[in-house]
């Protein structure tokens, strides 16, 4: 089990004070609960679109629901289904997973969730980064000087 110490981080950034309590919320939440279900990948599809695929098979549309809410995305199923057929069959062997879950993903202020699709048993979740005009760097012109250099009469510079 490794335990990873961030103060030395915490003494030297100014303005990270967020990102430094979710990296420290995250790492806390790893050493004490290692969810694994149901495994997704993250993917960079553009300079700022971004994906999210989840493997949900067994899992209908209707079972999945879908929540962006201040900064946070939560992913949760349920099936229906599996619980009301519980009682009739009988498993000879059960590979497939269809326990309820709930992810969640903690997102920037700027990304947001522009869509979602099944496909394959696959559960996409588009994002993409819109970042404000303000908030893009920008070049800062520098002013020609003002005027010719002064010089102060009568005294010469030391040689």
């Amino acid at each position: 089990m490794r335990n990873y110490d961030l103060s030395p981080l915490f003494r030297s950034t100014v303005g990270f004070d967020r990102m430094m309590r979710l990296l420290d919320t995250a790492s806390r939440e790893n050493v004490q609960q290692a969810t694994t279900y149901p495994p997704y990948n993250i993917e960079k599809l553009e300079e700022d679109q971004y994906r999210i695929s989840m493997a949900v098979a067994g899992f209908a549309d209707s079972d999945i629901d879908i929540v962006a809410q201040n900064n946070t995305l939560v992913v949760t199923g349920r099936s229906a289904q599996d619980e009301e057929k519980a009682d009739e069959s009988r498993f000879l062997h059960r590979g497939i997973a269809r326990r309820a879950f709930e992810r969640r993903f903690e997102l920037a202020e700027t990304v947001k969730v522009t869509g979602a699709r099944m496909e394959n048993g696959l559960l996409h979740i588009e994002l993409v980064r819109e970042v404000p005009e303000q908030a893009k760097p920008r070049k800062i012109a520098i002013a020609p000087a003002t005027g010719a250099p002064k010089v102060i009469e009568g005294q010469q510079a030391a040689a």
